[in-house]
Order: structure tokens, then sequence, then C-alpha cells
């Protein structure tokens, strides 16, 4: 059974953002900033390791050593294409592929072909999100959509690190309703998608290992309302399915803090729905926390607007995390399914809450908790840790 967490790459200097932001800005500059927005409210949550620049391969080596020393077999990287090109690469590109270590620790790419909107930070008024600016389109049509099988080909695929299954690049979309607006309808996608495994087997491997993020359920061109996604995905023919974060699956009342157990018995719920539903198989995930306040305008009320206005998880203590890890991992290895894993959100949202990377409050604490539940037994479930 193996472990991926997705990283977010955010956290070097890119020229789109120092365009938009100004020279030098990443998004270290949010999470410096961020402060309590009501009571019991921690932040900012600082890094123990600073301020750090993820594209420098010395840095990057780092975190590499803690990942493959505590447990993890692989970085999924939000990866970034649109019309013209890449978007924060430099953290994979260079950071990454230049590490003298990276033979440690495999690497896959999440293609995060959502919108990109103006929301670092969101000010109240434009919330929820939706109605921010838009700065890159998600959706990308066929030429575009080429280029990307063929930087993919060119710059990762054959690279010893990157993560195969049964001998398959894996290669996750993120966003169902942008991929299939933009290729033309889901024929046209079914086509470009089986242009892709064409191109993958004639670049020498058995095949390409599609993997789907289904959250909510996709709305086809021409259409008003949201379509089955389970038909979507068996439409387009993805190999499998998984989650890129629990609060896609539960769209809480409860303002401003949601209990990590309450959010994790609500995941648990929709696992069994969806390992019911999709044909193909459906791999698990495990969401280390939430925050997203630091995202929104810092001097904002904080209300329950839609994201990033929304509850944060409490009582995600590393205790609570280990624990639900080995229920996962338990309830994983009774099901029948070919080369099992686990996803984690994630390495470093930092913005968002949710980061496995050393704090100034934990530690090495939630790398620790991942080790202890590769070397250990699964807990017995049903006893939850209290708040440290």
């Amino acid at each position: 059974m193996q472990i991926a967490a997705y990283y977010f790459p955010n956290y070097h200097r890119d020229a789109r953002n120092e365009k938009l932001h100004g020279r030098g800005w990443t998004e270290w500059n949010l999470v410096r900033d961020a402060k309590p927005r009501f009571p019991g409210h921690s932040q900012p949550n600082l890094p123990a390791w600073g301020f750090e620049d993820e594209a420098d391969p010395a840095v990057m080596a780092r975190k590499i050593d803690a990942a493959a020393g505590h447990g993890l077999d692989a970085f999924i990287f939000d990866w970034y294409w649109y019309e013209d090109g890449p978007f924060l690469q430099r953290a994979l590109d260079e950071g990454f592929l230049g590490a003298a270590n990276n033979d440690r620790l495999n690497f896959a790419l999440m293609w995060a072909n959502h919108d990109w909107l103006d929301i670092h930070p969101l000010k109240r008024s434009l919330a929820p999100y939706d109605d921010a600016r838009l700065l890159y389109p998600g959706a990308v049509g066929e030429a575009a959509f080429e280029r990307l099988i063929d930087h993919c080909l060119s710059r990762y695929f054959k690279h010893p690190s990157y993560w195969l299954l049964d001998g398959c690049p894996y290669f996750s979309i993120y966003e169902l309703t942008k991929l299939i607006a933009g290729l033309g309808g889901l024929d046209a996608t079914r086509k470009m998608l089986d242009r892709f495994r064409q191109r993958v087997r004639g670049a020498g491997f058995p095949d390409l290992h599609l993997n789907a993020i289904v959250w909510g359920n996709p709305i086809l061109p021409g259409e008003a309302f949201p379509t089955d996604g389970q038909k979507v995905v068996e439409a387009l023919g993805f190999d499998s399915v998984t989650s890129y974060v629990w609060i896609h699956h539960f769209p809480a009342k409860v303002f401003p803090v949601v209990d990590y157990a309450v959010i994790r018995d609500a995941y648990f719920n929709y696992w069994a729905e969806a390992s019911g539903k999709f044909k193909c198989p459906y791999y698990p995930n495990i969401t280390m926390g939430w925050d997203s306040s630091p995202r929104t305008v810092q001097s904002d009320v904080y209300d329950n607007l839609g994201y990033p206005f929304m509850y944060r998880i409490g009582n995600n203590t590393p205790a609570n995390f280990r624990e639900t890890l080995a229920m996962i991992r338990e309830r994983l290895s009774g099901q029948d399914l070919p080369h099992p894993f686990i996803t984690i959100n994630a390495w470093n949202e930092w913005t968002e809450g949710s980061y496995l990377e050393p704090d100034l409050t934990n530690g090495l604490a939630y790398l620790e908790a991942i080790r202890a539940c590769a070397k250990h037994p699964p807990l017995q479930a049903g006893s939850l840790a209290a708040t440290a």
C-alpha cells in the first residue's frame, strides 16, 4: 500500500505572480500576514523550516528526505497548464528534478485545470470566490492539450522517479467540467484521452493510468445542471477515482469550526458511497486539516460566505490524524483493489491549513504519525484521541 501527498507549488517566485502581486511575491506572504479571526482561532501558523524557496534543489532535497524518511512514497504535484503553457512549474522542474536525492521519492502530476482566480487574498465583498476576477481559464482546447501531452512525455513520464502503476504513468485530472468544456464535449474529450493513451503507449509504456478527482458532479457543455459523475468517469474511460480534500464532500452549515471526527465520519460515508458507485477503483483520501482564512483579506469580518470564508477543521491533532490514517489503511486493506494507495491533502497547503511540513507548534509530529502508522498494526477504531 502506497501513500502519496499532494504538493501545492506556490512557494517560489513565478513570473505570472510577480506581474500581478509584485516582485518577490509568493504565497508565503499570506502565511506571514494571517491573523486570528474569531475566538480560539490559531493564526499565523508558521513553518519550522522558514519561508523557503521550493525551486532551490537543496531546499527540495530536505523535503524529499523528510517525506521518504517518514513513509511517503510520492508527491503528486498540483500541475498547471493553460492555453499559453505552464504556471508554477519551477518547484517541480528546478526544485524536485534538480534535487540530487530525487531517486528517494516518486512524483506524479495532478493537472489542476481549474480556473485561476484573483483570490490571494480575496475581499469579503467578492465572496463567494466565483465572483473574483478570472486570471487564467482552466478549460483548454485540443491544440493546448496536445502540447500538454508532448510536455509530459518529453519532460516527466520517462524520468526514473515518475510514479508508475503497473508500469503506467499516473496522471490525475482535477476538474472534469473544465476538461470537457475545453475539448468540446464528452465524445471529443474521450477521443483526446484515447489519443493521450496512444501517445503514451507509443513512448514505450504499457498504457496511461488516468485518475479522476471527483467532487460534486460535472456540468456538460450546453447544460445548466450537473450530470452524474459516475457516468462521465465511465464514458471517458478513467482507470481510477480519488478525492483531493475532505471539504469537497462536506458542505457544513456549522461555523466557524467543524470537529475532525465529524468531517472524518462524513468522509467515510462518502467513501462507502463512492466505492459502490464507480465501476473503476476509488482510492481514499485523508485530510490533515483545513483553514482557508489566510486567503482572505485579514481586516475583513470573517463570516460564513463560502470558500475561502468558511469553516476550519478543529481537533486535527497529530494523534487524531494518525488514528484516522490507521483506520483508512485497515479499511483499504480489506478491499480487493489493484496497487492500493492513499492520497493525503497535503504536503504544503499552508494557506488552506493542510500541511505535513513541520510548523512551529507541532514540528514533525504529522510526519511521525505517518511513520508510526506504517510501522505498527492499525489502531482500533472508535477511540479518537481527545484534543491535545
